[in-house]
């Protein structure tokens, strides 16, 4: 006696076997229907699916186990999984790390078994938003993934090192999909106006290249929300006197009004372009790094992350060059917990030129890296006798220190305030002056006292 799951089972594998769907339902949204059925209607990604590259012949010669597929929001991470189950003819069974849980990952990997077992067929298990299941739903897969119970194939808007488990990482290859180009949105729309079947072609659309230039342009490498203003677009313009539905540039600005940048907050963007904006300044392009500011703005980043890594980069990359470039800093940050956003901007966009134009130098930042090396792997030096306080003075002396290398000179009381004596045991030179902005005076300045240690010490004042 079968069970009421085993019954359904049983009557899907003899009488309805599970299917990509050639035709789509006229209720689904554009975008859906519009899904492409072949690598050549994938729209960007020549970097993976172009001939001749690996993933293109991994789906082409079958051969392949478990892919990781990750990048933002309508780049056809989903799209690509179901064309691959297409080219290589397998079942395609899909979850949600969102709503799905333990049981249901392994009910379908008992089904997958089924199916290979009485029909011999494969079964690709594709779950979408993988770096949302939890530890022990993630190990779920791997020895079903080991055996070829399953190929598997995972999609994560996050980076799969930081996300995904590493045994499950390490059994898959992983694949970065970029934002489509928009000479290539621009090719789905046109293919959507024109496929009858599944896009609008059976609506008498007079589409401006303008206008679909700027859908493209506007939708940030997301062919999803490409279509979807399309569509919009499409659906609520009414047919003019000619009979036409005319798809203006003005249409399409009411479609798509505001550009929806790609931009997580604790994710690869994020640190993408925060990492964009502060190299930009240290390779003093102002123009390079007003438009990093301009994104990480518009995206609703937190002014004062940005204010923060201001203050860093002045004193990292600039430094002694310009120290004035640490008080601009400052003083932006300052600016912005004062008057807040939007007017915040205004002193982020001036540090982040002065920033940008200023001299350059790391020169006292390189310094303290030699030196915490040689505090954290070499013999800690005892500080000088004539170096410490009264205190330790007396108790040198009553150790029997020799009473001439107790006597600290006291720089005020010579000419120049400076006069030569140790302050680091065995001589040893970390800083090493620049010859840019300000630096360069330092530079002349240490030279001088440095040689002047080796002369006789003068007498006091």
């Amino acid at each position: 006696m079968l069970d009421n799951f085993s019954s359904r089972l049983v009557s899907d594998l003899f009488t309805n076997p599970p299917a990509l769907a050639d035709k789509p339902l006229p209720c689904e949204p554009l975008a859906a229907r519009m899904r492409p059925r072949s690598l050549d209607e994938v729209a960007g990604q020549a970097h993976l699916l172009a001939s001749g590259k690996l993933l293109r012949r991994a789906i082409e010669s079958d051969r392949f186990t478990a892919l990781i597929f990750h990048g933002p929001p309508g780049t056809g991470k989903t799209t690509l999984a179901s064309v691959i189950a297409r080219t290589s003819g397998s079942r395609f069974e899909a979850l949600n790390g969102v709503e799905s849980n333990v049981a249901e990952i392994r009910a379908k990997i008992d089904q997958a078994r089924t199916w290979r077992e009485l029909r011999g067929e494969t079964t690709i298990l594709f779950i979408d938003e993988i770096h949302r299941f939890n530890k022990a739903q993630q190990d779920v897969l791997l020895p079903h993934i080991e055996r070829g119970v399953v190929r598997f194939i995972g999609a994560t808007t996050q980076n799969p090192y930081f996300y995904v488990n590493s045994p499950l990482v390490s059994r898959a290859q992983i694949f970065q999909l970029e934002p489509v180009p928009v000479a290539d949105v621009v090719t789905v729309l046109q293919r959507a106006l024109a496929d009858a079947e599944r896009g609008l072609g059976g609506m008498p659309v007079a589409a401006e290249p303008a206008a679909l230039t700027h859908l493209a342009e506007k939708s940030d490498g997301d062919v999803r929300k490409a279509l979807t203003a399309l569509e919009l677009a499409v659906l609520t313009t009414p047919a003019a006197a000619d009979g036409l539905i005319h798809l203006t540039l003005a249409v399409a600005e009411e479609s798509i009004q505001r550009k929806a940048v790609v931009y997580d907050a604790d994710g690869d963007a994020h640190y993408d372009t925060i990492s964009a904006f502060i190299k930009s300044i240290r390779g003093s392009d102002p123009d390079a790094a007003l438009y990093w500011l301009a994104k990480m703005l518009h995206a609703g980043e937190d002014p004062r992350f940005i204010s923060r890594r201001l203050v860093i980069a002045a004193s990292e990359d600039i430094g002694l060059a310009d120290s004035n470039a640490l008080r601009v800093a400052l003083d932006a940050h300052h600016a912005v917990e004062f008057v807040g956003m939007p007017e915040g901007r205004i002193p982020l966009a001036h540090a982040t030129v002065y920033l940008a134009t200023a001299p350059k130098s790391n020169t006292a930042y390189t310094a303290l890296g030699l030196a915490m090396t040689d505090v954290e792997t070499g013999r800690t030096l005892a500080v000088p006798i004539h170096l410490r306080t009264k205190t330790r003075k007396k108790l040198a002396a009553a150790s029997g220190a020799d009473p001439a290398a107790m006597d600290y000179l006291y720089p005020h009381d010579y000419d120049g305030a400076h006069i030569p004596q140790a302050y680091l045991p065995e001589g040893r030179i970390y800083y090493h002056p620049g010859e840019q902005g300000l630096e360069k005076r330092i530079k002349e300045r240490l030279e001088f006292w440095r040689l002047a240690s080796t002369a006789p010490p003068p007498p006091p004042r």
